[in-house]
């Protein structure tokens, strides 16, 4: 053997024996930073066990996996912006409360100081069913604006009913028309999103809500903006769980129809709407909007008091949900749910348990076969507590089910685009509206019910075979992801 060869050797296990002593420390530095940080920012008691395990127990690669997925990096980003969030307030600080005298004062109290915002007065709430109603109103409403259309969607396809907001969007930019649009960076396509590429084309400013290629910018991929929002000349909007797509024409027979409700709103509550897309567009590009032709003076139009709710993981999070678990608290006779997902989490779930049990009627539609077919799953094994405590749970027929509705003893609402799962209440960018009007309430109420189809049962469930109450049982594993 060399002497070359000897040393070679000799470098190469040197070069081991420093490796054996430096990605163990690396390890426990990574390790080590993991848990402080998890310690300082992250409040979920079983999150927070599970990420230091991880980091602990899976050398290194548990550690870049909470590099990638487990850093809340929006939260930063979007803190920073919502220290601006004042350059969009429209409200009169004098107007701040509508006292309430009924049992629906601490909810009142509750959500005014939830959002900062008001509950205007004098608003008109107008239900729409599916697209067939909502999308030549939109489209009109588009068609008529003079000064300003701010538009955003979850989805935005091009297809029939897209290209026909497209031409309208275009129509209106060649009039003058001030436009801006937001389309989420994954719904509306990740990889190539023609309604995007279609309206830069066409000069129109829009941008990708959380769009990225880049891979340590990836946790991005789970925090979506679900919101629908759409508001002309800053004095009527349209908001609730309606995306633009061809899907929602049911009157066309769809291959795959979905089933939902938009609502049109006039009233001092469009400025709080146009304040969420405001500061969404801020989050994305940077520019401020401002002046008369995004917050004109609103006159009352109607008698429905109302106020925006949004949620977000940023500082917005929990907001929808804290409104819910206090409506179901002040909630005395009924409590009716509409949604496409029911997987809210244990907080809410328990809260609903406690209204039955306080003799509260709690009723839950979900669709008879969701969209995905794992969220069917899921939501049997989520089920139990609340058919075991004496609710009623309600699978309405086909077509899938897209509508939000919440609705309290027939005097209190809540629609938009959040759904009843820890996705919609922790993870998404959600928009929602309370409205406090008997008569709309009566409506909401009413839509529910006409969904009210087949009852699931306890004994139902119990009869699943093993295998399947197995698979439904570990899908709901992954609650916070679905």
């Amino acid at each position: 053997m060399t002497d070359q060869a000897v040393t070679d050797q000799d470098l190469l296990a040197r070069l081991e024996a420093v490796g054996a002593v430096l990605w163990p420390l690396f390890h426990i530095v990574l390790a080590g930073a993991v848990t402080l940080h998890v310690l300082a920012r992250k409040r979920d008691v079983a999150a927070s066990i599970a990420w230091i395990g991880l980091a602990w127990l899976s050398p290194i690669i548990g550690s870049a996996l909470y590099f990638l997925f487990g850093v809340n990096r929006v939260q930063r980003r979007a803190f920073r912006a919502g220290r601006r969030r004042g350059l969009y307030r429209v409200e009169d600080p004098a107007t701040f409360l509508n006292p309430r005298h009924d049992h629906f004062a601490p909810l009142e109290r509750t959500i005014g100081v939830l959002t900062g915002r008001p509950s205007r007065l004098g608003n008109t709430v107008t239900m729409l069913r599916n697209g067939d109603e909502a999308y030549p109103l939109m489209l009109e409403a588009i068609a008529s604006a003079e000064v300003s259309v701010a538009l955003s969607s979850y989805i935005f396809k091009a297809d029939e009913i897209g290209e026909r907001f497209i031409a309208a969007l275009e129509a209106a930019k060649a009039r003058g028309v001030a436009i801006r649009v937001i389309v989420d960076g994954i719904g509306s396509g990740y990889w190539y999103s023609p309604v995007y590429r279609r309206l830069e084309e066409a000069g129109i400013p829009v941008a990708r809500f959380m769009h990225t290629l880049v891979p340590w910018r990836m946790s991005f991929l789970n925090l979506r903006s679900h919101k629908k929002i759409l508001v002309t000349d800053g004095t009527r909007a349209f908001i609730g769980g309606l995306n633009i797509s061809a899907a929602n024409l049911l009157k066309a027979k769809p291959r795959h129809p979905v089933r939902d409700m938009h609502f049109d709103v006039t009233g001092p509550v469009v400025g709080q709407i146009a304040e969420a897309f405001a500061t969404d567009w801020h989050f994305c590009t940077g520019e401020r909007l401002g002046g008369d032709a995004w917050f004109p003076p609103l006159a009352e139009t109607g008698t429905a008091a109302a106020r925006v709710v949004t949620s977000g993981p940023d500082q917005d999070i929990f907001k929808i949900e804290f409104a819910m678990l206090q409506a179901i608290g002040c909630a005395q006779r009924s409590i009716k749910i509409l949604t496409p997902y029911f997987l809210p989490d244990d907080r809410l779930m328990s809260a609903l348990v406690l209204a039955v049990m306080a003799g509260v009627k709690v009723d839950v539609v979900i669709p008879e076969c969701c969209d995905h077919p794992w969220m069917d799953w899921a939501m049997r094994a989520h089920m139990g507590p609340l058919l075991r405590a004496g609710a009623q749970v309600w699978r309405a027929p086909m077509p899938f089910e897209h509508a939000k509705l919440f609705v309290v003893d027939d005097g209190w609402s809540l629609i938009g685009s959040a759904n009843w799962d820890m996705r919609s209440l922790r993870l998404n960018f959600e928009i929602n509206m309370e409205v406090c009007c008997p008569h709309f309430s009566a409506l909401v109420a009413e839509a529910i019910e006409q969904r009210q189809a087949n009852l699931l049962s306890v004994a139902e469930l119990a009869q699943r075979p093993a295998l399947m109450r197995l698979r439904d049982s570990a899908v709901r594993l992954f609650l916070p992801y679905l």
